[in-house]
């Protein structure tokens, strides 16, 4: 029952394609990865929680992979991507999820058990704590984030400002996808010498791959087959629906506002890296995100670990989410 399998779905008017592993009358935990991955992230998770006896389910999401890929930013908001979860779930024989996310996935799981704790009654966050129904990492939630985003940066580089330049971004990602992930993974992982990332040398107009430092071997984590399965994936689809969930961040905001201040009540779980520049860059968020989620029942830094958390600490990760899962959806 450990065997991961693929099939494809309709839900919420698109085609997910999605993995699964573990019994379909086991307790169901499903997914979410963030960019620039696929469900492939979750390949340990989903083998570690099937052998527990848990149905572990990871799509690729809209705009990833194998599944539907439309090139409107309209089509990524946040409840739209919800609504991708809430009908994948009407697919399975279950009433309700635990739901998970990494990186993009995480506001997409936050989200889902703030908007649909009936449907989601637990939720686990990896590397993105909720941070109040807001969009993105920006520094006053009262106005759009590429508002804000643009104000503090000035003149400076603001990677998501950087995404967000339709054309221009495809064509640096696509320009050798093979390099660009690998830089990308590297510079975000815990391996990279802080030293050798730029990212404060960058100013507006600069490319995102400037500031990347470059492995001169591949970490144990990330091997020349993981990235052959990245690679065949945006060599075919290219980057550009993908970046979507980094343009479609005003229009979430609007969507977003009658849900401004509302708290996570379900039962928690939040794990990430120490050195995940999300946590490291973002410090205040990161503290007061606690008081966002009343019940959080874990909230765990691992030493060394960069973005990539379930990647790059598959055991720990593995560990922390059994642990929870016995709690609030015990086999």
């Amino acid at each position: 029952m450990t065997e991961i399998t693929h099939r494809l779905v309709h839900a919420n008017g698109i085609r997910l394609h999605i993995a699964e592993a573990g019994p379909q009358d086991g307790p169901c935990v499903i997914m979410c990865h963030g960019f620039p991955e696929s469900w492939y992230s979750w390949r340990h998770q989903l083998r570690a929680l099937a052998e527990a006896g848990y149905h572990a389910v990871a799509p690729d999401m809209r705009g990833f992979g194998r599944s539907s890929r439309p090139l409107e930013p309209a089509k990524y908001t946040q409840p739209k991507l919800v609504g991708d979860m809430v009908g994948l779930l009407g697919e399975f024989p279950h009433d309700t999820a635990v739901i998970a996310g990494h990186d993009w996935g995480a506001p997409v799981a936050w989200n889902a058990a703030l908007m649909r704790p009936d449907l989601f009654p637990a939720v686990i966050g990896l590397s993105v704590p909720y941070y109040g129904a807001r969009t993105t990492f920006a520094y006053d939630h009262t106005i759009p984030p590429s508002v804000a985003m643009d104000r503090e940066t000035g003149d400076g580089f603001h990677y998501q400002l950087y995404f967000n330049e339709v054309g221009r971004a495809e064509a640096d990602l696509e320009r050798d996808v093979r390099r660009w992930l690998t830089g990308f993974f590297f510079t975000a992982s815990g391996d990279a010498p802080p030293e050798e990332v730029k990212l404060g040398d960058l100013v507006r107009g600069d490319r995102l791959e400037d500031a990347f430092a470059w492995p001169k071997e591949l970490p144990a984590w990330l091997t020349e087959e993981d990235l052959d399965v990245y690679c065949a994936d945006f060599e075919r689809t290219g980057f550009a629906s993908a970046l979507n969930y980094y343009r479609a961040a005003d229009l979430t905001w609007e969507e977003m506002a009658p849900f401004r201040g509302a708290h996570v009540t379900v039962p928690a779980c939040f794990v990430a890296g120490e050195v995940d520049l999300v946590i490291t860059m973002n410090q205040e968020i990161y503290e007061n995100f606690p008081s966002e989620v009343p019940d959080l029942r874990a909230n765990e830094l691992l030493p060394g670990c960069g973005h990539w958390t379930q990647q790059e600490r598959p055991r720990e990760v593995n560990e922390a989410m059994l642990s929870f899962l016995r709690d609030v959806a015990p086999v």
